[in-house]
């Protein structure tokens, strides 16, 4: 398989531009054929797709992780080059009739995964444009342009602001900060003096809102962080008229329409509804999560308003009060190579799959490189990457590279990215783990097994591919669950240090704090989800936007945030990722996740024909059944929002 190395990645606009003019001639050849068949055209196209996607892929994922100004150049000169030939590509009406044959006359030979892929394709020439009128589809052309430079623009601008920004302490505001933390923060200025410096990076910033003792530094550091890139309040004005605009080209009443054309979701009445539902069911207990933590800071602080910036701070007082959770005393147990190596093991106790370090260069030195086998076969490749650094976008996230295919032509394995912003590990200091982290690196091993697991032969249901956007999440929320299960901590959690496996009493404190506050979190992602859908239910000016989150927190938040808080401008899910009415995709897939987690509760964490039956058909069917049906199959009855409130200690 492919290493990770870019040759000549200042050529990369020229390499892309001859790579579309080969597919581009490829592709005449293919609809020259007097007599196309499933065979002799479709598996030639989906490969022309592959091998782009190949090429593409490393070169704008080193843009997130390697970022400059020379990745930042070529990825705005290979952005429009690649608008182009997609909306192009999605507008050919020659392609389109040719796919229609194949599917008219064939569909009867082929299999699922062959009908699958037809079945899509014919919908997304249709959502990309074609049947419309010239003008229409170079509207559709200008606009897609216009959203893929935008979407970048968004990110760069969040990415600058988040380096732009830090914060100075001094010794007495970082007194209650875990030593790790300070040993992270601390530097010697010009006057020999110790000081601690705390940016907007998301490890540095977390540390100071939950365990920053002076109010002022809280809120200064709170500010910048909801402030940040106030630019970016024109780029979403513009994003919400031009998709907008789209849907309406296509024949949408607006963009969330639209967007629930490739989702499981029906109806927006049905998003809303469910949004709904999971906040009506869950106010009272916030109400009540909050109240606890108010009388906590008034008790402690004589604090008698809580404002946004001091709810992280006296919530973690209040979680060490309720269950002593001390996250110092935790942290030299998550060493991030004992987590990752302890993930593996598990994985493999639970899917009978192996890991195997492999000594490869990749876009960094932190880089780890991962072959992974079964049954002695080698199935495929992850890279993870784990650790802040100024030059990588923040937050966490997987990216599929290659896919898996076995065709008749050629087979390929498949291969992933894990990307994560850990604490950074030094000469003087090994990079250790909140628990929250994790989970989060569970939650993108979900994701990434998702792809790496298929056992699909056509590579545009294969893995991730096809996966509807609101079932996307199954997977990954699924594999978080485990990271709280007695069995698989004490299989990492291993004092870095002594060696000492973390003690029955710590873990269970860990397990009865999951559901700490857990109400105040479902009511801050349904706030979130009713925004973004609500949002692109029509375009709106930088006011309106504010005043539409304004008017849903008002209704379902039970702490408002401060005038200043422009949350929306960081928001780059929607914005500069692939979540544009499509949010609450987190919370539709917890239904399943947590559901089919209650089938291991009831059967047991490590019951082998249970997890091969997940395997099997969630993980191994990849996007080439609805997981509808998958779920079915699985689980033989049909997922519960219930599962998910009880999972939640929201109901009893």
């Amino acid at each position: 398989m492919q290493q990770f190395q870019i040759d000549n990645f200042e050529n990369s606009v020229s390499q892309l531009e001859k790579i579309i003019n080969t597919n581009k001639q490829k592709l005449e050849n293919l609809l020259s054929l007097p007599n196309k068949t499933y065979d002799n055209f479709i598996i030639p196209y989906q490969l022309l797709n592959e091998t782009l996607e190949e090429f593409i892929t490393p070169v704008f994922h080193l843009d997130s992780v390697e970022n400059s100004d020379l990745t930042q150049q070529i990825y705005s000169q290979c952005l429009p080059i690649l608008s182009a030939y997609s909306t192009q590509l999605g507008q050919n009406e020659q392609l389109f009739q040719a796919i229609k044959d194949i599917k008219n006359s064939y569909s009867h030979q082929l299999n699922q995964q062959q009908n699958k892929v037809l079945d899509n394709e014919i919908r997304d020439f249709i959502l990309s444009g074609c049947g419309k009128t010239k003008d229409e589809k170079q509207q559709l052309e200008d606009i897609n342009l216009q959203l893929s430079e935008l979407s970048k623009d968004f990110s760069q601008n969040l990415l600058d602001a988040t380096n732009a920004w830090e914060m100075i302490c001094n010794k007495e505001d970082v007194q209650e900060l875990p030593k790790s933390d300070k040993q992270s923060a601390e530097f010697i200025d010009p006057n020999g003096e110790t000081k601690y410096k705390f940016t907007l990076q998301m490890p540095s910033y977390i540390s100071y809102i939950t365990y920053g003792n002076n109010r002022k530094k809280r809120e200064e550091i709170y500010k910048a962080y909801s402030t940040r890139a106030s630019e970016n309040e024109d780029i979403i004005e513009q994003i919400l008229h031009l998709k907008h605009k789209k849907a309406n080209i296509l024949g949408f009443e607006n963009y969330a329409e639209y967007s629930l054309a490739t989702k499981m979701a029906k109806t927006q009445q049905d998003v809303l509804e469910f949004l709904d539902q999971l906040a009506t069911a869950s106010k009272q207990k916030a109400i009540k999560e909050l109240q606890e933590v108010e009388q906590l800071a008034l008790k402690l602080d004589n604090l008698k308003k809580l404002e946004s910036f001091d709810l992280a701070y006296y919530s973690e007082k209040l979680k060490k009060e309720q269950y002593d959770i001390d996250q110092e005393y935790y942290k030299p147990y998550f060493e991030q190579d004992s987590v990752v190596n302890g993930l593996f093991e598990f994985l493999n106790q639970f899917f009978n799959i192996q890991f195997t370090k492999i000594d490869e260069k990749a876009w960094n030195d932190k880089v780890k490189v991962f072959h992974i086998s079964q049954n002695n076969q080698f199935i495929g490749k992850i890279f993870l990457d784990l650790e802040a650094r100024e030059t990588k976008r923040g937050g966490a996230w997987m990216h599929n590279w290659h896919t898996k295919y076995n065709l008749p032509t050629q087979k390929q394995t498949p291969s992933a990215f894990i990307i994560c912003n850990f604490q950074p590990s030094t000469t003087k200091q090994k990079s250790l783990l909140r628990h929250s982290d994790v989970i989060t690196l569970f939650h993108e091993m979900g994701h990434a097994l998702h792809h790496l697991l298929t056992t699909v032969d056509q590579p545009f249901v294969s893995g991730i591919n096809g996966v509807a956007w609101d079932t996307v999440e199954f997977p990954s929320q699924f594999l978080e669950y485990f990271a709280y299960e007695k069995e698989v901590l004490k299989i990492f959690a291993k004092h870095y240090q002594t060696k000492k496996v973390l003690d029955d009493d710590a873990i269970d404190k860990l397990i009865k704090a999951k559901n700490f506050q857990t109400a105040l979190a479902t009511i801050r992602q349904v706030e979130f989800a009713i925004f973004d859908f609500k949002l692109y239910q029509k375009p709106r000016n930088k006011q309106e936007v504010q005043d539409l989150l304004n008017q849903i927190r008002q209704k379902y938040a039970v702490i408002i945030p401060p005038e200043y808080n422009k949350f929306q401008n960081g928001f780059s899910h929607i914005f500069a990722g692939g979540y544009s009415a499509g949010y609450y995709s987190y919370k539709w897939a917890e239904v399943l996740s947590a559901d089919a987690f209650y089938l291991f509760k009831e059967k047991g964490i490590f019951n082998k024909s249970l997890a091969t039956k997940y395997k099997e058909l969630i993980l191994g069917k990849g996007g080439s059944e609805d997981m509808n049906k998958l779920y079915f199959q699985f689980a033989s009855r049909e997922p519960s929002v219930e599962s998910l409130l009880k999972i939640d200690n929201i109901i009893s």
